[in-house]
């Protein structure tokens, strides 16, 4: 089962290296915007479409287990993934589990004979998931991290391929920042793992209804005579509790479910 898990606030020490991909992210987090964008241009930069970040304390890769994700691809892959069970076929979470060395795949590398794994290549395809990079690696209190960056390209020629070289210690780096930086705190402190139907408190929902005719976070503030940080914290549980990945999609799923 996927569940959505929604970033934390970094809290970054005064001697820590910062490579400078993560400044963008964390300029994002300073000024409580969203980070799907931010980690667009980073997935980007790198040459690929999306980035994907799932976490899971399963001890085998096909057990039924929840499995959290938090991905800049469309929340109707992210749907259809689960409904399909395609955490038990999808080759490239096989090799990982079977070897911690980055993978570099594309739709003719991963294709076996395992019809399940070649029609998720197929699914994945048809959904602009053609090639890309995945790695896993093992984190505190015994989760297994799964990153993924991925391109529509189909198929990776030697051009691409002296790319992927060139950034791929970047790319790994890139992975244990974000866990470390985004994820960890979210983790530990358990707000990944509310479920999708747990109703929205009286507070939330005043912030929601507020949001949804135009209010900032500052402005919400000043309205509720609450603190910025605060607001922020409210939409932090209201993206979690309705599975969303910002602010407008939360929104846009309360007014559908009659929330507000």
């Amino acid at each position: 089962m996927l569940h959505p898990i929604v970033p934390g606030r970094p809290d970054v020490g005064d001697h820590v290296y910062l490579p400078p991909f993560v400044a963008p992210l964390l300029a994002a987090a300073t000024h409580d915007e969203d980070l799907h964008a931010a980690l667009t241009a980073v997935a980007g930069h790198f040459g690929f479409d999306s980035f994907s970040y799932a976490t899971s304390a399963m001890p085998e890769i096909d057990r039924d287990d929840v499995v959290y994700v938090y991905t800049t691809l469309p929340r109707t892959w992210v749907e259809r993934y689960d409904r399909q069970a395609y955490v038990a076929v999808d080759p490239r979470l096989r090799a990982n589990w079977a070897s911690t060395l980055p993978l570099v795949w594309d739709q003719t590398t991963l294709r076996g004979p395992g019809i399940a794994g070649n029609a998720f290549l197929d699914d994945a395809l048809a959904h602009g998931i053609g090639s890309g990079v995945s790695y896993m690696f093992r984190a505190a209190h015994d989760c297994h991290v799964f990153i993924a960056f991925s391109a529509r390209t189909a198929r990776n020629d030697a051009l691409r391929l002296h790319a992927i070289r060139r950034n791929l210690a970047d790319l790994v780096l890139f992975g244990h920042y974000f866990h470390e930086f985004f994820m960890r705190d979210s983790l530990e402190r358990g707000t990944c793992a509310l479920p999708r139907r747990t109703p929205l408190s009286r507070r939330e929902t005043e912030c929601v209804r507020l949001a949804a005719r135009g209010m900032t976070t500052d402005d919400i503030a000043v309205k509720l005579d609450i603190r910025a940080r605060t607001v922020q914290f409210h939409f932090d549980r209201v993206r979690s509790k309705l599975g969303a990945a910002n602010r407008q999609e939360a929104i846009a799923i309360a007014v559908q479910r009659n929330l507000l």
